[in-house]
C-alpha cells in the first residue's frame, strides 16, 4: 500500500496528504553553449579512459561523470570544479616536470554513485579527492592539451557566472517568493529545506536566500564537513527558532536528522539513484508530520539529464496512479 493509504487502528489517516510537482525551465543560450561544451571535454575524456583500461579507466570515469553531475548542478558549481581541475592537472604537470610525480592508484567504481550503502558523507569526500585530480593525460604533451581544453571551458563558465542570468535560481526564488515569504494560519514564518548535491552550489544558494530574504539568520546549511554533533544543533535550531526558516543542505542531512518541522522541501539538484529523491521527501513525510507536503523538482528540459529525469518521474507517476487504481478496485 502506497503510504497516504494507511490508517491508524482508529481508523485516521497515518500520513498526510503530499503533493510532489517537476518545474521544468529551459537553460539560456549561454548556459546551452557552456553545457554543450563541457559535455564533449566529458565524452572525449572518457572515450579516452576506455583505451586506458584497468583501475584508472575506472578513477577517470568516476571524475567525469562527477564532473557532468556538477554541471547539471549550475554555473557556480561547474565553474568552481573547473578551475580546481585545472589548477590541479598544472600541479601534476609541474611534479612530472620536476620528477617530484607519484601515480597513485585507486580502485573506485561508478556504481557507488547510486549504492545506497554508501553514505553520502562518503559519497561527497570521495568525489572531492578524485574530481580534480583523475585524467587520462599521461604525458606532458596530453596534460598541455587538456589544460587547453580547460582554460577555453573556464572562460566560457566564468562569463556563465559573471553575466547573472541563471535561470535554475529564478525558479526557485519564484517559489521562496510564493510560498516561504508568507506565514501559515497561526502566523509562524513557513520552513522550507532545499537540497542540493555539492558543496559549491549549497554556498552559493546560502548567499544569495540571505540576500533575497534580507535576514542572514534566517538560513542555515549542513554538508558533509559539518560535524554530526554541529548537524543536530542547526536541526533544533531549525526546528525551534521561528526566524530560522530554510535549510539547505546535502544528502548529508537525510541521514539520521528529523526534519519534519517543514513540509515544504525542494530538489535543487536531483540525486541520479532515484531511490533517493523518495528518502528526501521522507524526512518530511513521516509520522507525525500534520501538514500536507509539498515537493518541488528542478529539472532543466532541454538537457540530456532533464529528459531523463522528465521521463523517469513521469512514469513514477503514472506507476503511482496505475497502482492505487488498482487498490480501489
Amino acid at each position: 500500500m502506497v503510504k497516504e493509504d494507511l490508517l491508524t487502528f482508529e481508523g485516521k489517516k497515518l500520513f498526510p496528504e503530499r503533493i510532489a510537482e517537476t518545474v521544468p525551465y529551459e537553460l539560456t543560450a549561454l548556459e546551452y553553449d557552456l553545457y554543450e561544451q563541457v559535455t564533449a571535454y566529458v565524452r572525449e575524456g572518457m572515450d579516452r579512459a576506455e583505451r586506458l583500461g584497468g583501475k584508472r579507466r575506472n578513477t577517470v570515469g568516476f571524475a567525469l561523470t562527477v564532473l557532468q553531475r556538477r554541471l547539471a548542478s549550475g554555473p557556480e558549481a561547474i565553474y568552481k570544479s573547473l578551475v580546481r581541475r585545472t589548477a590541479r592537472l598544472e600541479r601534476k604537470k609541474r611534479d612530472i616536470l620536476s620528477g617530484k610525480y607519484v601515480e597513485r592508484e585507486i580502485e573506485v567504481d561508478l556504481g557507488i554513485l547510486d549504492d545506497d550503502e554508501y553514505s553520502a558523507e562518503e559519497i561527497e569526500t570521495l568525489e572531492d579527492e578524485l574530481l580534480d585530480a583523475a585524467t587520462a593525460a599521461r604525458t606532458v604533451e596530453e596534460l598541455n592539451a587538456e589544460l587547453s581544453e580547460l582554460d577555453e571551458l573556464v572562460k566560457v563558465a566564468e562569463r556563465v557566472r559573471d553575466i547573472g542570468t541563471d535561470r535554475k535560481w529564478t525558479e526557485l526564488s519564484q517559489i521562496l517568493q510564493d510560498h516561504v515569504l508568507t506565514t501559515d494560519a497561526d502566523g509562524w514564518p513557513r520552513k522550507l529545506i532545499i537540497f542540493t548535491e555539492h558543496r559549491d552550489t549549497l554556498d552559493y544558494l546560502t548567499a544569495r536566500i540571505r540576500s533575497l530574504l534580507g535576514k542572514p539568520d534566517a538560513v542555515r546549511a549542513i554538508h558533509g564537513g559539518v560535524r554530526r554533533a554541529e548537524r543536530r544543533q542547526i536541526t533544533e535550531e531549525f526546528a525551534k527558532n521561528r526566524d530560522c526558516q530554510i535549510l539547505i543542505a546535502t544528502d548529508t542531512a537525510g541521514e539520521g536528522l528529523n526534519l519534519q518541522t517543514a513540509h515544504l522541501m525542494v530538489n535543487y539538484d536531483l540525486p541520479w539513484n532515484p531511490n533517493r529523491i523518495e528518502q528526501r521527501f521522507g524526512r518530511i513525510h513521516r509520522i507525525g508530520q500534520h501538514e500536507v507536503c509539498r515537493l518541488w523538482n528542478l529539472v532543466a528540459a532541454n538537457i540530456r539529464e532533464g529528459e531523463v529525469f522528465t521521463r523517469l518521474l513521469w512514469s513514477a507517476f503514472s506507476g503511482m496512479t496505475a497502482v492505487m487504481w488498482r487498490l480501489r478496485r
